[in-house]
């Protein structure tokens, strides 16, 4: 099985340079002018697509896309090597600490959201 996945934002530019910069991606495709591919050392990839905020996520949907911090019941655990100098970038490049675990049973850990609100966890590869 292969899978990808997308993080909506509104601004593309922006979206590329927080997630480059944070996670020291590269964009290596962009198959669509609001759509990049970004990449990194390993096999994973992310993309990117923009979305204005206030449209509808689906047709028929009530629901509108906000970018402030908001709760989505799917979010991505994303293990680095350099896990204090990435949260250093992260908040440097306008994303939020939001809360950090140093448990001795487990890698550091922290809850982080981008600046267009997705939250994620960044963790220490084990």
């Amino acid at each position: 099985m292969k899978y990808s996945v997308t993080i909506d934002v509104p601004d593309l530019v922006a979206g590329i340079a927080f997630y480059t910069k944070v996670l020291s991606l590269r964009e290596v495709a962009r198959p669509v002018p609001v759509y990049a591919v970004l990449k990194g050392d390993g096999e994973q990839m992310l993309g990117l697509m923009e979305k204005p905020e206030g449209t509808a996520p689906a047709p028929g949907s009530d629901d509108r896309r906000r970018y402030g911090r908001h709760w989505t019941p799917v979010h991505l655990d994303i293990q680095v090597d350099d896990f204090e100098e990435t949260l250093v970038r992260l908040v440097d490049l306008g994303g939020t600490l939001e809360q950090r675990f140093d448990m001795e049973e487990r890698p550091p850990t922290a809850f982080c959201s981008d600046p267009f609100g997705n939250g994620f966890c960044l963790m220490k590869t084990r």
